[in-house]
């Protein structure tokens, strides 16, 4: 068992997803198109996490020893959570709370065994699920059963969208396509990152078409299992 979730991201037309680039053609839709998808836990990338939240100075271990087991710390029980995903242990944190929810870590078995210690004294939760990367199969099932999360939105980045729909764990797109063309060359895409090249396209079912505020149409597909 897993928590439902929705990825709910804000992209030009071409599908670029640049944050700066997206604030000049849309307003506020993002937010309060989100508030209705009814996910209390928000899950974020460790870029994302990197320039909106986490402290600027990255986490220094003095002695370099990975953690080398699965481990669970659950510091306070919520109904709602911001997830983290960093799989290095490379973040640092000013508080264990983001915008008033308790702050929850996810990292692979690689990370720092003192970078764990650092959460668990700031009484920040983590996962520590994966060898040499994040299983985001099992870390969602953790999320699951010790926090009860039932339903999560995935507000991440090109890569780390693209890492859960290659698991597989997407169960509904939440797009806003907002009036303007990006263009740039090496822009990220909404869903990017994914080195099979034979893999075919996870087929969507469209669910909710509606126009919004400043030309944003709004879409909300379903994922075709």
């Amino acid at each position: 068992m897993r928590p439902h979730i929705v990825c709910h991201m804000v992209a030009s037309i071409d599908g670029r997803i640049d944050c700066a680039m997206v604030e000049k053609i849309s307003g506020d839709e993002y937010c309060t198109t989100l508030e209705q998808l009814d996910c209390p836990t928000l899950l974020e990338g460790r870029v994302t996490m990197e320039h909106y939240y986490a402290a600027r100075e990255p986490f220094a271990p003095s002695v370099n020893r990975p953690l080398g087991h699965g481990s669970v710390y659950v510091a306070e029980e919520s109904d709602a959570y911001m997830v983290a995903t960093d799989t290095s242990g490379r973040l640092c944190w000013n508080s264990n709370r983001i915008d008033d929810v308790p702050l929850v870590c996810i990292a692979s078995e690689k990370a720092p065994a003192e970078y764990f210690e650092m959460l668990r004294e700031q009484g920040i939760s983590w996962i520590a699920v994966g060898e040499e990367r994040i299983d985001l199969n099992r870390a969602m099932e953790t999320l699951y059963s010790r926090f009860r999360v039932r339903r999560l939105a995935l507000l991440g980045g090109g890569h780390i969208n693209g890492g859960f729909l290659e698991a597989g764990l997407i169960d509904e797109v939440s797009l806003l396509l907002a009036p303007g063309i990006d263009g740039r060359k090496g822009g990220i895409s909404l869903f990017d990152g994914t080195g099979d090249a034979s893999r075919i396209p996870v087929p969507l079912r469209l669910e909710h078409v509606e126009r919004l505020d400043n030309d944003v149409l709004w879409l909300r597909y379903r994922t075709i299992r």
